[in-house]
C-alpha cells in the first residue's frame, strides 16, 4: 500500500516537471527580442565602465524579471571619440539593424548630431552621460536624458562661493559643447551671490602639455586665486598634474571641480589624486543602499580595470533597467496589433496611432523605481535633480564637508537640515584642508590699492616710510576688520591729482583707492564708491576783522528800531496807568500839571534801573508795577547780554560774505591742490582759472589769507568743510566760514565699476561709523579737541545784524498790556460807580456831553478822602483840627489847582506834626 502511494507521488512529480518544462519552452518561444543600439567610446574609462555596467544590468534585470516577454538586445558600437564616427555608427544601426532605440552617445557634442538623426528616423536617443544644458529634451522630442542637466549643480556651486565670500572666480573649462554649455549658467549664478568672473580660460581637449602650461602661466599672472574647473576626466587629470608642477596647488589658491570631474574621482590614478589635494568638489549625492553595496562587490570581481566604478556607470545601469521596463510595457500592451510575427522583432516606433501613447518616448519618462543611484524619476525628459554633496580631496581620499539640500535650505553639514545654521553661512560646511595643507581660507585676490601722496592735511591721510596713517586710513583698516573674509592688499603710491588717481582704477592699474576721496557725480562715471564714511560739503573761509569796537553807536545795536519804539511806548503807557491809579489816593502823584507830567515820565523810566522813589498805595498799581518790573528785568538782561556779545565775539566780522562781490572785484581764490575744487570753481561758480591759486598745507592757507587781496594773497579759500574746520581750529578768531554751502556726498573709498567689494565694504563702513565709541576714538586720535576750542567758528556769520526784535518779547508786552488795561478799566468802573449819584444831582440832563466830561474830570482831580491813605493820615491829628469835608469841598470848588496844593501842604504839615 505504501509502495503504491510512493509510485503515485513519483509519477505526479515527474509529470509536474514535464509540464513546467513545456510551459517554460513555450514561453521561451514567445520571447520578443528588441534591438537597441549602444554608442560609446570604448577606449575611455567612462565608456568601458558603462559597457560593463549595462551588461550586468541586463543580467540582473532579467534574472529578477524572468517572466517578461521582451528582451533587450544591446548592440554596441565604438565612437572612437569622434563625432562623425558616432553619428555614422548610430545611423547605420537605425537603417540597417533597425534598432528601436539608441543608448548614448557618450559625449554632448556627439549627442547633438545623433539627436537629429533620431528625430529624422523617429528613433529615441537615450543618454546617460550627455549633460550639457545646450541639449534640451524639451526642444528635441526624440531625446531622453537619464542623468542630471549640468545646470542643476550651479546653485550648489554658487552656495559654496557665497559661503567663503569669494568675490571673483576664474572659470577654467574645456572648449567643447560640454564645457561651453554650462558657462552662462555659472556666470548668472555667481552674480546672484555677489561674485563676478574676471577671466575665462578655455582649453581645447586636444591641447598638449606645452599649451596647457602656457595657459596656466596666464592664470597665474592674474591676481585672482579662486578657480572653478569644468572638464571631463581625461582633460582634467592632465590639467591638475600640470597645475601642481606649476606651483598652483599651494597655499593661497582654491580649486573647485564640477560634477563631470567629481563623479570620476572614485578613484582616478594616484598621481592625479595627489595633484588635486585640497580641491573642493560638487557632485550628486548617492545614498549607499544594500543593493549598491552588493553591486560594488559584484562589479569588482570580473572587472580588472584600473579606474573604479563611477556615477556614470550607475546611470548606465539604471538606463538599461528603465528601457527594459518601458519596452516590456509597450510590447505587452501592443501584442494585439503585432499579430503573428515570425521574425520575433518588433518595430516599436511604427506602432499604430492608437498605441502611440504607449511607445518608449512616453513610457520611459513615466517610469519610477528605486535605482542604484537613488530614485529614478524623469521630469521634462531628464533626471530630476536631488541633493548634492560637497567633498574635499585629502591625500588619496575624499572627505564630505557638507551638503546642498535645495534652493531654500541651501548648505548644511548634515543631510538633516538644522535651522540654527542660518546665522552663519560659513559654518554650514566643515573646515576643509586647502591646497598647501593649510586651514587658512584663500582670498579672492590681493588688492592693488592706490594711495595719493598728499602733502597738506596729514590728519586725514599721511604716507610715511611706505605706511599710511590718518583718519581715512584708520577707517579703512577698521572696515577691513568687519569683513567676513580676509582681504590681502598692497599699497601703491601715486603722485598726482585725485581725478587722475581714480582713473587708474578704470585703466586697470589699481583695484581700489583708499584716501579722503570726495564722492562727486563725474567721478562715479568710471568708478564705484562705497557709502561715505564722513560727511562733506564745500564752503568758503575768509579773514575776519574787528570793526565794531570803533562804532560810537554800538550801544543802540542790541535792540532793533521796532523794539526801541515799542519799549518807549510801553514805558509811557505804564507811567500813565500808574498815575491814573494813584492820582486820587497818593499825594506824590498830585500837584501842578507840569509836575504830574514829569512824574508820569520819571516814574516809568526810573523803573528801568529800579530808582523810583514814589510809593504806590493802590493794589491795582502794585499789580501793574510787579508785571512791568518783570518786563523791565527781562529787557535789561537781554540788552546787557547782547551788547556784551557784540563787544566780544560778534565784533569779529568777515571781510567778505558774498561770492558775487569777490567775482565782481576780480579777487583771487584759493583751493586745495589736486582736489576737485578747481573744477568745481570753474564749472559751477564760473571763476576764471587765472584767479585760482593752488594751496597745499595749512600754513599755505594761513599765509595766503593773511596777505590779503592787495598783497598777492587770496580773498577767500574754497574747500570741503572737514578741511576748513581743521584749518580754523588751528587759527582761532582769525578766520571764519561764510556764504552758502554746496553739498557733496562725503568721503568714500573707490573700486572698479561693478565690483562686488563695494557692497561688502559699504556694510563694513556702516558697522564702523555706527559704532560711536570707535569713531570717537579715531577722531580724537587725529583731531583731538581742536575743533571745540574756538567758539564754534564753523558756524556761518550772517551779514545781517544780530539785534533783538520786538517779536522775541511779544509775549511779555502782551501780558503787561493786558494787566495794565484790565487794572485801568476796573478802577475807572469803580470810580464811575462811586461818583455817579453825586454827578446825577448836580448835572442836569440838558447839559452837553462836553460839560459832563468836564464835571467828571473835576471830580477825578479831587482827593479821595475816604481812601485808606488819607483816612490814616487824618486820624493822627485831633478831630477838631480836621477840616470839615464840606468846607474842604467848597474850598476846592472855589480855588484853583494852586489852592489844592496849599490844602495838601496843610495836610502834610499836620501829618508831620
Amino acid at each position: 500500500m505504501m509502495t503504491d502511494q510512493k509510485h503515485l507521488l513519483s509519477s505526479f512529480f515527474i509529470l509536474s516537471l514535464a509540464g513546467l518544462g513545456s510551459i517554460q519552452l513555450s514561453m521561451a518561444k514567445e520571447v520578443i527580442r528588441i534591438p537597441v543600439g549602444v554608442v560609446l567610446d570604448l577606449n575611455s574609462s567612462v565608456g568601458a565602465i558603462a559597457e560593463s555596467c549595462m551588461t550586468m544590468a541586463l543580467s540582473d534585470f532579467y534574472a529578477k524579471h524572468a517572466h517578461y516577454r521582451t528582451r533587450l538586445d544591446l548592440r554596441t558600437r565604438d565612437s572612437a571619440d569622434d563625432i562623425v564616427t558616432a553619428a555614422s555608427e548610430a545611423w547605420y544601426m537605425m537603417k540597417k539593424e533597425k534598432v528601436q532605440a539608441i543608448i548614448g552617445p557618450q559625449r554632448s557634442a556627439e549627442a547633438k548630431f545623433v539627436m537629429e538623426l533620431g528625430r529624422k528616423a523617429k528613433v529615441p536617443i537615450i543618454s546617460f552621460s550627455a549633460t550639457s544644458p545646450s541639449l534640451s529634451p524639451s526642444r528635441s522630442p526624440f531625446f531622453v536624458r537619464t542623468t542630471f542637466d549640468d545646470s542643476a549643480q550651479v546653485k550648489a556651486i554658487a552656495a559654496v562661493i557665497e559661503a567663503y565670500s569669494w568675490l571673483e572666480v576664474v572659470l577654467v573649462y574645456e572648449d567643447t559643447d560640454y564645457g561651453n554649455g554650462l558657462i552662462p549658467y555659472l556666470v548668472d549664478a555667481f552674480q546672484e551671490v555677489g561674485a563676478r568672473v574676471p577671466y575665462r580660460s578655455v582649453i581645447p581637449p586636444s591641447s598638449n602639455d606645452a599649451e596647457i602650461k602656457r595657459e596656466l602661466g596666464r592664470l597665474n599672472s592674474n591676481s585672482t586665486r579662486i578657480f572653478l574647473v569644468h572638464m571631463t576626466a581625461s582633460l582634467g587629470s592632465k590639467f591638475f598634474i600640470l597645475a601642481k608642477k606649476a606651483g598652483m596647488m599651494s597655499e593661497g589658491y582654491a580649486w573647485i571641480v564640477t560634477e563631470g570631474l567629481s563623479t570620476f574621482l572614485d578613484p582616478v590614478n594616484s598621481t592625479t589624486m595627489d595633484s588635486m589635494e585640497g580641491v573642493l568638489g560638487v557632485r550628486p549625492y548617492i545614498p549607499m543602499t544594500k543593493d549598491l553595496e552588493d553591486f560594488h562587490s559584484r562589479w569588482k570581481q570580473p572587472n580588472k580595470m584600473t579606474a573604479g566604478l563611477n556615477l556614470f556607470g550607475l546611470w548606465a545601469y539604471d538606463t538599461v533597467w528603465a528601457l527594459a521596463m518601458a519596452v516590456e510595457k509597450v510590447g505587452t500592451t501592443s501584442s494585439s496589433s503585432m499579430k503573428q510575427n515570425t521574425s520575433r522583432v518588433i518595430n516599436l516606433a511604427s506602432l499604430e496611432t492608437s498605441n502611440m501613447d504607449k511607445n518608449i518616448l512616453e513610457t520611459i519618462p513615466s517610469s519610477k523605481f528605486q535605482s542604484l543611484s537613488g530614485n529614478f524619476h524623469l521630469v521634462k525628459g531628464q533626471l530630476e535633480p536631488s541633493t548634492f554633496e560637497i567633498f574635499n580631496v585629502i591625500g588619496n581620499k575624499e572627505r564630505i564637508i557638507g551638503y546642498w539640500i535645495d534652493q531654500q535650505k541651501g548648505l548644511s553639514r548634515q543631510l538633516k537640515y538644522d535651522n540654527t545654521e542660518k546665522s552663519d553661512v560659513k559654518r554650514r560646511l566643515k573646515q576643509p584642508i586647502w591646497p598647501g595643507d593649510t586651514t587658512d581660507q584663500p582670498a579672492t585676490k590681493k588688492l592693488r590699492i592706490g594711495v595719493p601722496m598728499t602733502g597738506g592735511f596729514k590728519e586725514f591721510l599721511k604716507v610715511e616710510n611706505k605706511n599710511i596713517s590718518g583718519f581715512a586710513a584708520d577707517v579703512f583698516f577698521a572696515a577691513l576688520a568687519k569683513l567676513p573674509f580676509p582681504l590681502p592688499h598692497d599699497f601703491f603710491y601715486f603722485n598726482g591729482t585725485y581725478d587722475d588717481l581714480l582713473y587708474q582704477i578704470k585703466a586697470g592699474k589699481y583695484d581700489a583707492v583708499v584716501a579722503d576721496t570726495t564722492i562727486v557725480a563725474n567721478r562715479s562715471l568710471y568708478v564705484d564708491f562705497t557709502l561715505p564714511y564722513s560727511e562733506s560739503r564745500v564752503s568758503m573761509v575768509v579773514l575776519v576783522e574787528n570793526n565794531e569796537r570803533d562804532n560810537i553807536w554800538i550801544f543802540l545795536k542790541p535792540l532793533s528800531l521796532d523794539l526801541w519804539l515799542t519799549t518807549g511806548a510801553a514805558f509811557i503807557f505804564t507811567g500813565f496807568v500808574i498815575w491814573v491809579l494813584e492820582h486820587r489816593v497818593n499825594s506824590e502823584f498830585r500837584g501842578p500839571p507840569q509836575q504830574q507830567l514829569g512824574v508820569i515820565f520819571w516814574f516809568s523810566f526810573s523803573t528801568l534801573v529800579f530808582a523810583h522813589r514814589e510809593k504806590v498805595v493802590n493794589n491795582w498799581s502794585r499789580l501793574v508795577l510787579i508785571i512791568w518790573v518783570f518786563v523791565v528785568l527781562i529787557l535789561t538782561q537781554s540788552y546787557t547780554a547782547s551788547l556784551a556779545s557784540m563787544l566780544t565775539v560778534q565784533r569779529l566780522q568777515p571781510v567778505f560774505t558774498d561770492i558775487r562781490e569777490i567775482k565782481r572785484n576780480g579777487y583771487n581764490i584759493g583751493y586745495q591742490k589736486n582736489s576737485f575744487i578747481k573744477g568745481f570753481l570753474m564749472d559751477n561758480l564760473r571763476f576764471e582759472e587765472s584767479k585760482l591759486k593752488a594751496l597745499v598745507t595749512i600754513e599755505d592757507y594761513n599765509h595766503a589769507l593773511s596777505k590779503g587781496t592787495n598783497n598777492g594773497g587770496v580773498a577767500a579759500i574754497f574747500d570741503e568743510i572737514p578741511y576748513l574746520k581743521l584749518f580754523i581750529a588751528k587759527n582761532c578768531s582769525k578766520y571764519t566760514m561764510v556764504g552758502p554751502t554746496y553739498k557733496t556726498d562725503g568721503f568714500g573709498f573707490a573700486f572698479p565699476r561693478g565690483s562686488p567689494l563695494v557692497s561688502y565694504m559699504s556694510r563694513a563702513i556702516l558697522n564702523v561709523t555706527q559704532d560711536k565709541y570707535k569713531m570717537d576714538s579715531i577722531e580724537e586720535k587725529y583731531f583731538g579737541n581742536n575743533q571745540t576750542i574756538c567758539d564754534d567758528q564753523s558756524a556761518k556769520i550772517s551779514s545781517d545784524g544780530r539785534s533783538l526784535h520786538v517779536y522775541s518779547f511779544g509775549g511779555l508786552f502782551i501780558i503787561a498790556g493786558v494787566v495794565s488795561m484790565f487794572s485801568l478799566l476796573i478802577y475807572m468802573y469803580r470810580f464811575l460807580c462811586s461818583q455817579w449819584p453825586t454827578l446825577r444831582t448836580t448835572i442836569h440832563s440838558e447839559n452837553s456831553f462836553r460839560w459832563k466830561m468836564v464835571e467828571l474830570a473835576k471830580h477825578f482831580d479831587k482827593k479821595d478822602l475816604t481812601s485808606h491813605p488819607f483816612t490814616q493820615r487824618t486820624s493822627r491829628v485831633h478831630a477838631m483840627d480836621t477840616p470839615d469835608e464840606t468846607a474842604i469841598l467848597g474850598l476846592h470848588d472855589a480855588n484853583d489847582m494852586q489852592n489844592n496844593s496849599a490844602v495838601e501842604n496843610n495836610i502834610d504839615v499836620n501829618e508831620n506834626e
